[in-house]
């Protein structure tokens, strides 16, 4: 009898196993589904209709409660899988859920929700976006604008629960620098327009499709004036009034988050977050001065070669001031000026990269509500590519557009072969689970964008020195990061010393130089992510070219590279490396 149960245990434990592997692709496609309740905002991203009325509250704590225990059970369920068992991909997609879960259980503890957004980022700024009907949600039906008037009602109760969280900050001293709240404050007051019709929220009203009825025109035009009258702008009136009345007078003077309860053990944390490694901001620091110094040396190069005769400030300066430098007269020139770059570059494209993305693409000028705190970025696409992925790029005077600012290096980067392309063949990839399709790791993402500016030779571009000159900038403001960054948070550099040292080392304006500087005060460690994945990418390509010697193809490595989308870094060189030994 005993020998029956055994038998029939064994069976059991053998059936569960092979069922619970069989079933991990329904496990992650349950994880994904049930993720939307918790972040709507990205199934309107990605096209995934039920969640455009919503807008998550996630500024109270049953949120944060809440999205901690679903991580939680996910990653318990997690474990009733035996990884040895499965395939090679299911085992990159364990090891990434395992590694997602783990990272934001531990953020969730972090004191950051004391301040819900700044000056660079969050949901009043992205609000806008949307609001204006130029960003991904869509206007296309009559519920499309009732989905929108739902989730402007959520606003102004998520409006309350950030400022209560703002509240709790100055009781803690867990607060802002003062710099940071002054450029706050033009942010928020510029989106309070007390004539509807003239607010960035009306613009899905002007741009009605010709589908709509009457009637339903006439209804949504009063929903909408209603709405922007008695929510839209009560709820940037809160905002404003608080930040100018209560919370600019209690800033601190500090630049770094280890001025905050808990600062240096959050700022480590944040480190090995954004660069997905598990190296020591002080090493990370070392890598920076490294990287300054090396690319100093390039520079000197061009200089050289450009016949200029000054030392490299002065250099800097003739670059940021001559009029030769600033052609332009208007945005539009600017753009074509962009499109053109695209343009010289496709033929070297087709032999750098077997596989390119099918979403469209295209550049737009920045809105101009947010475009004097905004830096060149990109916006991705949708997956079916309905929408296409946007670069956008802020433009506030034509006249003072600089062609050295690294135009060639900025489209490769923020468009293709940078994040366009790696964006969108991810979340184009079919045989991902969809966590992993619209995963984000900064040190891969970022990394790879920064890898794409040192193709331009490759690419046929670069062959204008002061177009090198900027892309060598680029290189050496990503490299001043690390310094600076970890300087900021865990040294005690200041914001002027820090903005003096990017004046010293890189053409930039004392605006530029401002901005960036107050970025990395707004978000500690996200800026170490660029320089610490191009790092990497570029140390397997050297390593496999010696490796493969003749077997190695650069579209071959770029391919695989892209293939899987997003990972931790440590995944991706376990993933390369077997791709290598296979080639091999």
């Amino acid at each position: 009898m005993k020998l029956i149960y055994l038998i029939v245990f064994l069976v059991s434990c053998s059936f569960m196993q092979k069922k619970n592997n069989s079933d991990l692709s329904s496990f992650f496609e349950k994880y994904w589904a049930e993720r939307y309740e918790y972040f709507p905002l990205d199934a309107t991203q990605q096209n995934v209709k039920g969640y455009d009325h919503l807008l998550a509250n996630d500024q109270t704590k049953k949120y944060r409660d809440d999205l901690k225990a679903f991580y939680g059970r996910y990653l318990q369920e997690l474990k009733t899988f035996d990884r040895k068992s499965l395939n090679e991909n299911d085992q990159i997609s364990y090891d990434i859920f395992e590694y997602e879960l783990k990272n934001q259980i531990e953020s969730i503890d972090l004191p950051l929700w004391q301040i819900p957004f700044q000056q660079f980022w969050g949901l009043p700024q992205t609000f806008a976006q949307l609001g204006s009907g130029e960003y991904f949600h869509p206007f296309k039906t009559v519920e499309d604008y009732d989905n929108w008037l739902k989730r402007v009602d959520a606003f102004a109760d998520w409006t309350d629960s950030a400022l209560e969280n703002f509240r709790m900050g100055l009781k803690n001293n867990y607060v802002l620098p003062k710099s940071l709240i002054v450029k706050m404050l033009p942010q928020v007051k510029d989106l309070i327009v007390k004539d509807p019709k003239k607010s960035l929220f009306w613009g899905p009203i002007n741009k009605f499709p010709d589908s709509f009825s009457s009637k339903d025109k006439e209804r949504l035009t009063k929903a909408f004036d209603l709405a922007i009258r008695g929510k839209v702008n009560p709820s940037y009136e809160k905002m404003y009034v608080f930040l100018k009345k209560s919370y600019l007078a209690k800033g601190r003077k500090t630049s770094g988050i280890s001025a905050l309860g808990d600062g240096v053990k959050t700022y480590e944390f944040l480190a090995q977050t954004w660069t997905t490694t598990t190296k020591s901001p002080e090493d990370i620091y070392q890598t920076g001065l490294k990287e300054v110094a090396r690319i100093r040396q390039e520079m000197e190069k061009v200089k050289q070669e450009v016949g200029f005769k000054g030392t490299l400030p002065e250099f800097f300066h003739y670059i940021k001031t001559d009029k030769k430098f600033t052609p332009y007269s208007s945005a539009k020139e600017i753009l074509d000026a962009f499109e053109n770059i695209h343009v010289r570059m496709k033929p070297q494209l087709q032999t750098m990269f077997g596989r390119v993305p099918k979403t469209p693409f295209m550049i737009k000028q920045t809105e101009e509500f947010r475009a004097a705190s905004a830096s060149a970025e990109y916006s991705q696409g949708s997956p079916d590519g309905s929408r296409p992925g946007v670069f956008y790029l802020p433009i506030l005077d034509p006249k003072t557009f600089n062609i050295t600012s690294g135009m060639e290096s900025l489209f490769l980067h923020e468009a293709i072969p940078g994040h366009h392309y790696q964006i969108s063949l991810q979340q184009e990839n079919q045989d991902l689970p969809k966590f992993r399709q619209f995963s984000w790791y900064g040190a891969y993402g970022e990394g790879w964008a920064l890898y794409t500016e040192s193709l331009g030779f490759e690419l046929g571009l670069y062959k204008d020195p002061y177009q090198y000159v900027g892309a060598l900038s680029d290189e050496m403001h990503r490299a001043l990061r690390l310094v600076v960054d970890v300087g900021l948070h865990l040294k005690g550099m200041t914001r002027e010393e820090a903005i003096k040292y990017l004046l010293d080392n890189e053409p930039i304006s004392l605006e530029g130089a401002t901005a960036e500087i107050e970025r990395y005060m707004a978000i500690p460690g996200q800026a170490l992510s660029y320089k610490t994945g191009s790092l990497k990418i570029r140390e397997l390509r050297e390593k496999y070219q010696k490796m493969l010697g003749d077997k190695f193809k650069i579209s071959e490595f770029h391919d695989e590279f892209l293939k899987d989308g997003c990972m931790p870094l440590a995944l991706i060189e376990k993933k390369m490396d077997k791709w290598a030994q296979d080639k091999k």
